[in-house]
Parts: C-alpha cells; structure tokens; sequence
C-alpha cells in the first residue's frame, strides 16, 4: 500500500504527530482537528474499510477501541466524554481509505452528528 496516507505514516515516510503506538496501533492528532481533541487510531495493518475487516480480525477492531479509551483518558477526556466514529467509504464520509477510529473530545457534541 505504498499510496496509503496511513500507511506512509506507519513506515515514518510522513512524520505524524503521535500520541500512542504499540506493535499493532497508531494514534496520531488529525491535522484537520473537528474538536479540541481529534485523534485518528489506526491499525498498522493496512486494512481500507470497515467493511474489509475480517473474522479473524476482531481482537484488532476491539485493540482499537480499547486504545481510544486508553487515549482519552490520557488527554484528559475520559471522565467529561468523548465520541468515537468510524466512517465508512464514500457516503459514510470516509475520505483515506485505511481503516481508522476518530476520536473527539473536549468540547459538547452535538446530535445527530451530520
């Protein structure tokens, strides 16, 4: 996936701002923030959309929601709240297509989103 955004960002071709890593996830600040907090969670694997996700793959979406809770609560998020989205494709609002978590925070949130 040598074009991948996120990928690129994985093998350090593209420095992101990195807030937390481990062997299999990435947690950067998006560079487009839509809250005083926005963080992007990634698997490392380069997987293009929700609907990509196999069976086996499980451990890695739950790996993902566990290391944006992991990741409020480092930013000092966690208690006031947050909100997690996962687009999917184009309708869905997904614009990099590597599957990925926003996390966002710090300010009220409105519903519905959009």
């Amino acid at each position: 996936m040598s074009e991948c955004l996120f990928c690129k960002m994985v093998a350090r071709q593209i420095q992101p701002d990195i807030v937390y890593e481990d062997q299999q996830l990435l947690a950067f600040r998006d560079l487009h923030p839509q809250a005083p907090v926005h963080v992007l969670l990634i698997p490392k694997l380069h997987i293009a959309t929700l609907n990509d996700l196999q069976a086996d793959q499980a451990g890695l979406a739950g790996r993902l929601l566990l290391a944006a809770a992991r990741v409020a609560s480092d930013l000092g998020i966690a208690q006031s709240g947050f909100r997690t989205v996962m687009n999917c494709n184009a309708d869905g609002g997904q614009t990099v297509f590597h599957l990925h978590l926003h996390l966002l925070g710090g300010r009220g949130m409105a519903w519905p989103p959009g």
